[in-house]
């Protein structure tokens, strides 16, 4: 009888045991946990201790990356994939916050919308990404990510695209399906005025990240100043106001995690997807393209713009150089970006330009031209410097340095808390630095690399960064046309720093 007793005892345990073996991977179990902030259009210049008094005191004590950069071109979607992956968007293939994909419209660019973004598998066979995110890592290691966004679908899908084993928490997208019964009986709906939102995900995360039972990494993305500042401009008082709320979400999040003692057990990573430029443009691409004769109308396919990316029916080179060429003339245009005659090459085919790859956006579904507005240091009334040609109020997506350079801030136990450095930074070295944290391999294709200067367990020398100018220029009839791309080189990285232009009329 005992030994049925001890037979039957070890039969009922072993489900059990079974699971626990099942996820003793690397970086299982681990002591720490951590949670990713991002606050979306977050220039430095706005951290101040009157203006956002909780992320200025966590700065004041946290590591501080000073040379921290958007990844290029510097919009929301871009910066969400790239951060997700560690990779740049000649990687993952997420390409703009427009994007072509000839199999699911042949005829115009899509949005990033969670809606659209899921009519790519079935139309090309293939994944959205065409890198592994952060969440299918964690899944593989026997852990999960959990996200919460106040933003759009598309930003709060591309963070965790495959929902592996984790969650999205978004009031207008909660996946699994599963999950959503319980979130909405828990928390409700969301309201529908920005600030409503930004509360809701923030106590979402509350109740769901932050549990004990919550995942090993969690993620919070407020859609502010972003919102604000794109409607009512830079400095405006409804885009402060913002900041203030979004600030008061995160002071929430603090008080939370000292009062459950969390803050010896949580690294907290925060960052921005850019940052932001005041905007005086008076025409787009679209129209300049139609103006000139060089697309038939807004529905034609001859020449198809998503956003700053252009696509030439059948990659007509008499076409893309005509495009092109007329680019170059105009004083609102700034970085123009081709195809390399030859792999490897740094400057485009047509004369005048930079290759694709220069800023690691060579991809099989990038168009035939990418091209960044001219920008210059002039203030708006507000006393924000940093003005580009697009056309609207305040907003980003080119190659300034005020969309560029932003700040990143690392607190927690593995962080060497209070330390500032000057070697570059991006947002793709976020998920690098995370799995260096929980010993999980790196994929050999992700482009990031850890931050080990910021982390307690400094393995090796980083180096030393060096800075580089890319030049090139182009003879018109009308003058010459000058780029130059400035970047930060740290051993086999390449930081893609800013872009600037000159234009020399003939006399």
């Amino acid at each position: 009888m005992k030994k049925l007793f001890v037979i039957l005892t070890y039969l009922l345990l072993l489900p059990g045991l079974t699971v626990l073996a099942q996820t003793k991977k690397p970086g299982a179990n681990p002591k720490n946990k951590t949670l990713i902030v991002f606050f979306d259009g977050l220039r430095p210049d706005y951290i101040t201790a009157g203006q956002m008094p909780n992320l200025f005191a966590f700065k004041e004590k946290a590591a501080f990356g000073a040379n921290h950069h958007s990844v290029f071109p510097t919009v929301t979607r871009v910066n969400s994939a790239s951060y997700a992956t560690g990779s740049y968007p000649g990687t993952h293939g997420l390409l703009g916050n427009a994007i072509y994909i000839p199999q699911v419209n042949p005829n115009a660019a899509i949005g990033t919308g969670y809606g659209d973004l899921s009519k790519i598998p079935a139309a090309t066979r293939g994944d959205i990404l065409t890198a592994p995110s952060l969440g299918e890592l964690l899944e593989s290691a026997g852990e999960r990510m959990m996200v919460f966004s106040s933003g759009t679908t598309g930003q709060a899908f591309l963070q965790n695209n495959k929902v592996s084993g984790g969650a999205i928490v978004n009031p207008d997208l909660i996946l699994p399906d599963a999950f959503k019964a319980q979130v909405l009986a828990e928390m409700g709906e969301a309201g529908k005025e920005d600030f409503d939102r930004h509360k809701w995900v923030t106590d979402a995360l509350l109740k769901y990240g932050l549990a004990a039972n919550g995942p090993l990494v969690s993620a919070i993305w407020l859609s502010d100043p972003d919102g604000a500042a794109h409607e009512n401009g830079i400095g405006s008082p409804e885009a402060v106001e913002a900041i203030k709320f979004v600030d008061e979400q995160f002071g929430r999040i603090m008080d939370a995690v000292q009062k459950q003692g969390l803050s010896d057990k949580l690294n907290i990573i925060i960052s921005t997807d850019h940052g932001f430029v005041t905007q005086i443009g008076s025409i787009n691409l679209t129209e300049f393209l139609i103006q000139e004769g060089l697309k038939k109308d807004k529905e034609s396919d001859d020449v198809i713009v998503a956003e700053g990316s252009i696509y030439v029916k059948d990659h007509n080179p008499e076409t893309i150089q005509k495009i092109v060429t007329a680019l170059q003339e105009e004083e609102w245009i700034g970085a123009i970006f081709t195809k390399a005659a030859q792999e490897g090459d740094v400057n485009g085919w047509i004369p005048g330009t930079f290759a694709f790859d220069a800023v690691h956006f060579n991809h099989p579904r990038a168009g035939d031209i990418l091209v960044a507005p001219a920008w210059n240091d002039v203030k708006n009334e507000k006393g924000f410097a940093g003005t580009d040609y697009t056309k609207g109020k305040a907003g980003h997506g080119g190659s300034s340095p005020y969309e560029i350079h932003i700040a990143l801030f690392a607190k927690g136990p593995d962080f060497r808390n209070g330390l500032t450095t000057e070697l570059p930074t991006s947002n793709i070295d976020i998920v690098p630095t995370i799995l260096q944290i929980y010993n999980i391999p790196q994929p050999a294709g992700m482009d990031g690399r850890p931050v080990l200067e910021l982390l307690k367990k400094l393995s090796k020398s980083i180096g030393k960064v060096k800075k580089e100018s890319l030049k090139t220029e182009v003879k018109h009839p009308w003058g010459t046309y000058f780029l130059t791309l400035e970047m930060s080189v740290l051993g086999k990285y390449r930081y893609f720093d800013h872009s600037k232009t000159e234009r020399v009329f003939s006399k």
